[in-house]
C-alpha cells in the first residue's frame, strides 16, 4: 500500500481520491480550507497554505509519503525538487510541476525551446509595461496571471482604456506571489480542444479522443466529447501533446489545451500536470476508464493496455448564483429523473457567487445527435439552483 499526500483538494482530487483508494492505497489530502470535497473521501486530511514553504516541508515530514501528487497551483512548487531528490514520486515530475504552474514557463519552453506554434505573447511586471505590450501586439488581446486557475484574473481586452481594469484583475486573481502578468494576441480560432495525454512509466503515451469545451472568462462551462476533428488535425495536436509532455518529463494525465483553426492548424494554448476540468465529461463513460481512473494507474506504475472510446458524453457545470456557509441545491430530483444522466455535487462547504459546486454529465451512442445532447445537459444543469 502507497501513501500519497494530495496537495489540492477540490472537485478533481475528490475523483482521483476515489480512484486511488479503489485501488487499495492510502491517501492524505491538503488545502487550505476545512472540508475541501477531497478531504471528505480521504484517509486523513491537513489544512494549511501550501504556499507556506514551511508549513508544506512540516506536513510531508509528518506524513512521509510514498507519492506527492500536486492538484493547484497554489503551492511552493520549488520545494518538490528536493523531495524528489530524496526518494518521494512527485507527480508527474517536480519539473513538470514548476512549468506548468508558471505560465511563463511553460510558454517559453513550448514556444522557445520546442518551437510549437502558440499565439504572439508579451509580459508585463507593471501597468505601463503591459499598456506598451498592448500598443506593440494589437487589439483584441488576453490578459491573464502567470499563476491562476479556472479562469480567475483573466480579461479579454478590446483597446488600451480597458488595460488598467484587466491589469487589476489579473492581480487580484493571482495564485501565488509573482506580480507578473502574459499578454497574448488574441487568436482567430475555429474552436478549442483539450487534449488528454497520458504518460506511463511502463508503456506508450497514449491520448484520449478530443474533448471540445466551452469556456466563459476562462473558466469552463461545458465539455463534450468526443470532438469531431479531420485525422490530421487530430494527428498535429498528438504530436504537439507527446513533444511537450515528454520535455517536461513524468508520469501522469495531462490536460493538453489548443485552439484549433481549420485554416491555420493547431495552435498550443496551455498544460496541465493533472486532470483536466473538462475531463469531467469522461464521468459519463465516455471512455473504458475516466481521466482520474487513468491518473491514478499511472501514478501507481500500473498499465493501461488502450484507451477505447465507448459512449458520446457531455458535461456542464452549475454554478452558484447566491453566497452561502451552508449550500443547499433545488432541482435534483427533476435532473436524476433523466435518462441517461448523471449529477455530482462536489460538497463544497462554502457557495460563492459564480463558484463552481457541481456537474451534471449525460451520455448517449456515437451516432446520436451530439448538438441535442450538449443542449440536453446544459438545460439540466441550469436546473439546480444553489440556496
Amino acid at each position: 500500500m502507497k501513501k500519497i499526500l494530495l496537495l489540492g483538494s477540490g472537485e478533481l482530487g475528490k475523483e482521483f481520491v476515489i480512484a486511488v483508494k479503489r485501488l487499495g492505497h492510502y491517501v492524505v489530502a491538503c488545502d487550505n480550507y476545512d472540508r475541501a470535497p477531497a478531504m471528505q473521501v480521504a484517509d486523513e486530511s491537513r489544512v494549511f497554505s501550501m504556499l507556506d514553504g514551511e508549513a508544506l516541508e512540516r506536513t510531508v515530514r509528518e506524513v512521509n509519503p510514498d507519492i506527492i501528487v500536486p492538484e493547484v497551483e497554489s503551492i511552493r512548487t520549488e520545494k518538490l525538487y528536493g523531495f524528489e531528490q530524496e526518494g518521494i514520486q512527485v507527480v508527474p515530475s517536480a519539473k513538470a510541476v514548476n512549468y506548468t504552474m508558471n505560465r511563463k514557463a511553460i510558454r517559453e519552453l513550448a514556444h522557445t525551446e520546442l518551437g510549437l506554434r502558440t499565439a504572439n505573447y508579451r509580459y508585463a511586471t507593471s501597468l505601463e509595461e503591459l499598456q506598451a505590450a498592448g500598443a506593440e501586439l494589437g487589439f483584441p488581446c488576453v490578459i491573464k496571471p502567470l499563476m491562476s486557475s479556472s479562469g480567475h484574473g483573466q480579461s479579454k481586452v478590446d483597446s488600451m482604456d480597458d488595460l488598467p481594469r484587466a491589469w487589476e484583475k489579473a492581480r487580484e486573481g493571482a495564485r501565488g506571489d509573482i506580480p507578473e502578468v502574459i499578454i497574448e494576441r488574441f487568436v482567430d480560432f475555429d474552436y478549442e480542444i483539450t487534449l488528454l495525454t497520458v504518460t506511463q512509466q511502463n508503456g506508450p503515451t497514449l491520448f484520449c479522443a478530443p474533448i471540445g469545451h466551452v469556456q466563459k472568462n476562462g473558466d469552463y462551462r461545458e465539455s463534450f466529447q468526443p470532438r469531431v476533428m479531420r485525422p490530421e488535425l487530430i494527428q498535429e495536436a498528438r504530436e504537439m501533446a507527446a513533444k511537450v509532455t515528454a520535455a517536461l518529463t513524468g508520469y501522469g494525465i495531462w490536460g493538453v489545451e489548443f485552439f484549433v483553426s481549420e485554416q491555420e492548424g493547431v495552435i498550443f494554448n496551455e498544460l496541465s500536470p493533472r486532470p483536466h476540468d473538462t475531463g469531467m465529461v469522461t464521468l459519463a463513460g465516455t471512455q473504458n476508464l475516466t481521466e482520474f481512473e487513468l491518473h491514478a494507474r499511472t501514478v501507481l506504475g500500473l498499465p493501461i493496455p488502450e484507451i477505447t472510446q465507448e459512449r458520446q458524453g457531455a458535461s456542464a457545470v452549475v454554478l452558484s448564483t447566491v453566497e452561502s456557509t451552508a449550500p443547499d441545491y433545488e432541482g435534483m430530483a427533476e435532473v436524476c429523473a433523466e435518462p441517461r444522466t448523471d449529477l455530482r455535487i462536489f460538497g463544497k462547504p462554502v457557495a460563492h457567487i459564480g463558484r463552481r459546486m457541481g456537474v451534471v454529465v449525460c451520455w448517449d451512442s456515437l451516432d446520436a445527435s451530439q448538438e441535442e445532447l450538449r443542449e440536453k445537459c446544459t438545460s439540466l444543469a441550469a436546473k439546480i439552483n444553489v440556496r
